[in-house]
């Protein structure tokens, strides 16, 4: 849905805050000089991505305790600036931000956006939970300014200026999903490749694999997980996705099945007045073939689904 408000002459400031509020996060938004100000704001989603376009006369934004409290899920948020300049400060830290570079923030802590003259700048919003990153990386990252020469940035911000300016209702729901997750993988990487910028190797490969085990875990009912959409998902070659692999002394497919197989026994083991068929189970974690469910499990448990859903709601006692 786009939303444009242009802020008219009377009750301008109020109008502008409420505008800025709704689309964005609750802020407190001040005009920086006397006489008329201009401010226009469009918002538009992309997946579960909110994509927005401020474009305004100087003004100081904040972000004050009392505004997060009144909010419900915590964001991160990369500002892309299009024009003009800021300075941005989030938890002491203070970054001139200028055309071209993007700044990340967590919408979950006071900051303050300062711009000393007209500005425009792209805001991507999206759920902190879906980023995938531990708190203290994105605490380490917010208030950099982010040039685009500088490392993975160079990259990231003619895509999220590209996205952003994509007229509403470009992409259909599908590509607009996969776009978003797309958004999500980059923003992750640059937070990791900052946050653990002075980090070893080895530090490095850790960092990857709880990023790749962790999209493993959230896509193990899709049947179409692969390898080679694994790594292309992470911008790695298939044959560095194996070797990530190896050194945790097991291959890409059997830790897609093993977590298949655990994810399964645990539902099947679940009691409840309406047990789900061994078939539903076996689909809604990956298995296509129900037949082949079978086999799998026996071999990895030593009795059938069956069994097994039999074997634990009895130990447990009656379902109820």
């Amino acid at each position: 849905m786009l939303t444009t408000a242009s802020v008219p002459d009377r009750d301008k400031v109020a109008y502008w805050n409420d505008a800025v509020s709704r689309t964005l996060v609750p802020m407190t938004v001040a005009p920086r000089e006397d006489g008329p100000f201009d401010g226009r704001i469009s918002s538009a989603r992309l997946g579960y991505l909110q994509v927005s376009t401020v474009e305004a006369d100087a003004e100081r934004a904040s972000r004050t305790p009392a505004l997060i409290a009144r909010s419900s899920e915590p964001l991160v948020a990369v500002g892309v600036q299009v024009s003009g300049t800021a300075t941005f400060v989030q938890e002491g830290r203070r970054a001139e931000v200028g055309a071209g570079d993007l700044v990340v923030y967590d919408t979950n802590r006071p900051y303050t956006f300062d711009y000393p003259r007209r500005f425009a700048t792209h805001v991507f919003q999206l759920p902190r939970r879906a980023l995938g990153v531990p708190d203290g990386d994105i605490r380490r990252v917010a208030g950099d300014a982010i040039g685009t020469g500088d490392g993975f940035g160079a990259m990231l911000s003619p895509f999220l200026t590209a996205l952003a300016s994509s007229p509403t209702g470009a992409y259909p729901p599908a590509v607009a999903n996969r776009l978003a997750g797309h958004v999500v993988d980059l923003l992750a990487t640059l937070i990791t490749e900052r946050a653990h910028a002075g980090s070893t190797e080895a530090d490095a490969r850790s960092h990857l694999m709880r990023r790749v085990l962790d999209h493993i875990n959230r896509n193990l009912g899709d049947p179409e997980l692969s390898p080679e959409g694994i790594a292309r998902e992470h911008r790695i070659s298939v044959r560095y996705l194996h070797r990530l692999f190896e050194g945790e002394g097991t291959t890409v497919g059997r830790f897609i099945r093993q977590r298949r197989l655990e994810e399964c026994g645990r539902e099947l083991a679940r009691r409840g007045r309406t047990a789900p068929t061994v078939s539903a189970v076996a689909q809604r974690w990956g298995f296509v073939s129900p037949a082949h469910f079978s086999r799998t499990f026996r071999a990895a448990y030593g009795v059938s689904p069956r069994e097994w859903r039999d074997l634990r709601t009895s130990q447990d006692g009656p379902r109820g």
